[in-house]
């Protein structure tokens, strides 16, 4: 088995309330939703060993004596070991008047003893408000009404208090800006591999920073995941990168407790041998109550997708092949040094909607391959009434055509149809083409050309974050329709038809290489002088 656990103490024990923790819950919670709704809480080892390690504290004669020793709390595994349900039983002692989360003395051993937290404010929050609510809010609420422990407290839809008032739990999926300032005490963030987008990452850096502020309250953050996706950006992502770091002593910091477990990887899932033994590897101890053989047998189906197979049951960081790029590999071709000189031959892309997602502009310079975003523009997540800022956007492409020698624009005019034109009046409409995205024979064979230069680093580019985020929201859609060696062609899209992702600065990078593309077709590759005003291309 594969384990990564941060901070390694290599057996330095730390004293801890887990052991007090593990028996409020098995004495006073139960399983939630499920085949064991309602049955007496029992915890594997595993989670036994988590919990310990959760609920550390300082020693009787340390400087911080009683205080937690983590703040920060990760915990990656495998679909289906019940994350979700760990989660909301931590959440659920946290919010309990009489359960001993916070030391409040030292017996004459130095064991430490615990009491509640006064006036707790936990947030749980996940991916969506409805996977917020149905999932880990919605395991607290089954738990408790299930549990003796319901009676001490007033249970609604959106939040659960304690019955004197002094405390509660709130199921949160919203704008980060309406929780500065919050009192948190402890917060549960669930399935942050899904946390990819700004809006997520500033939530969760909102959620550090209030757990912060309260002294008294000894506040943290737990955070719950499967392995993430590489290259997507989420906060699940850069977690593992921070374990890593602390890990190889790039950055001293015992305040971060994380761990990791996956299937080793020598194994390759070429045969069901392998898979079973990989499935049982990521699953610990839970192999003896999880269901090995339905696993297993889910591999089988020619359906399945084996690289998110790979990562959902075996916990290993893999590329989900539903992805139209390799973010690895697109990350690979950055150059932050170089800078595109002013009158440079260049071919611009330009795509987006007007309303309630995102538009892009982005150039590539024909002689090396090397793109650069020129402007992107994103509506916020969540505002319902966003429209692309026009002029700004007008101005941005005057700016180019002002600044460099723009060989051609290919345009999606798709909500721009006055702006394409008046681009075409202006500069030439052998300038500005349009280019409809949604014509998928031209579209599939350009998105193809695009991943071939990536994955031949025929291209460079700036390292843009936005540019690099939005390739990696880019999901393929395949076509029936299939290339000259059989291959099935593809185009891409998001996610799902709402997602908060945006594509359309990948999808502006993909018209401005397909625009370069055909420039170097017609021997149009640089600008090679200047004379008397005269621009001679070679």
């Amino acid at each position: 088995m594969t384990v990564l656990t941060v901070p390694d103490d290599k057996g330095k024990w730390y004293p801890s309330l887990g052991g007090e923790v593990c028996d409020f819950i098995e004495d006073n919670l139960v399983f939630g939703p499920g085949d064991l709704r309602g049955e007496k809480a029992k915890l594997d080892e595993d989670k036994r060993a988590l919990i310990w390690r959760m609920y550390e504290v300082y020693p009787r004669r340390h400087a911080a004596a009683g205080r937690r020793r983590f703040k920060r709390v990760g915990i990656s595994m495998a679909k289906g070991l019940a994350k979700t349900e760990l989660a909301a039983w931590i959440a659920i002692c946290e919010l309990h008047p009489e359960a001993p989360v916070r030391c409040i003395g030292f017996d004459k051993k130095g064991n430490p003893f615990g009491g509640p937290v006064n006036d707790p404010y936990i947030p749980v929050v996940a991916y969506t408000e409805e996977q917020s609510d149905e999932l880990l809010y919605g395991t607290i609420k089954v738990i408790l009404e299930e549990s003796a422990l319901g009676k001490d407290f007033d249970i609604g839809l959106g939040r659960i208090m304690r019955k004197r008032g002094d405390g509660k739990v709130v199921s949160l999926s919203s704008s980060p800006k309406s929780r500065d300032g919050a009192r948190t005490t402890f917060s549960a963030m669930d399935e942050t591999h899904w946390w990819t987008h700004p809006r997520l990452i500033k939530a969760h850096q909102t959620m550090l920073a209030n757990t912060a502020k309260l002294k008294a309250a000894d506040a943290w953050n737990l955070e719950i995941t499967t392995a993430p996706e590489p290259g997507a950006g989420s906060v699940a992502e850069s977690a593992m990168e921070y374990a890593q770091a602390v890990h190889e002593g790039r950055i001293k910091n015992s305040r971060f407790f994380y761990y990791h477990r996956q299937a080793s990887d020598e194994h390759k899932l070429d045969t069901v041998k392998d898979i079973r033994e990989a499935v049982i590897e990521a699953s610990g101890v839970a192999k003896v109550w999880r269901d090995i053989d339905a696993i297993v047998a889910l591999s089988q189906d020619p359906t399945m997708d084996m690289a998110y197979y790979d990562r959902l049951y075996c916990n290993r960081l893999v590329k989900a092949s539903q992805k139209a790029f390799d973010i690895s590999e697109w990350e690979q071709l950055a150059d932050k040094k170089y800078k595109v000189l002013n009158k440079a031959l260049i071919s611009l892309g330009f795509d987006g909607a007007m309303f309630h997602d995102s538009v892009g502009l982005v150039g590539t310079e024909i002689e090396t391959g090397h793109q650069f975003v020129l402007g992107v523009w994103e509506c916020p997540y969540g505002k319902k009434d966003w429209q692309a800022p026009v002029d700004e956007i007008d101005e941005t492409v005057e700016a180019a055509f002002e600044n460099y020698d723009v060989w051609r624009m290919y345009a999606d005019p798709q909500y721009w149809l006055s702006y394409t034109a008046k681009w075409a009046g202006l500069y030439g409409k052998e300038k500005v083409v349009e280019w409809y995205t949604n014509k998928y024979n031209q579209m599939c064979y350009s998105i193809e050309a695009f991943n071939t230069a990536i994955k031949s680093q025929e291209l460079s580019h700036d390292g843009h974050k936005a540019l690099g985020r939005h390739i990696a929201n880019a999901f393929k859609k395949e076509l029936n329709k299939r290339d000259e060696q059989g291959k099935k062609l593809w185009v891409i899209q998001k996610e799902r038809g709402d997602s908060p992702n945006k594509i359309d600065l990948a999808m502006a990078a993909i018209l401005s290489w397909r625009a370069r593309l055909d420039a170097v077709a017609l021997g149009v590759t640089k600008r090679s002088a200047y004379e008397d005003g005269l621009i001679m291309i070679g």
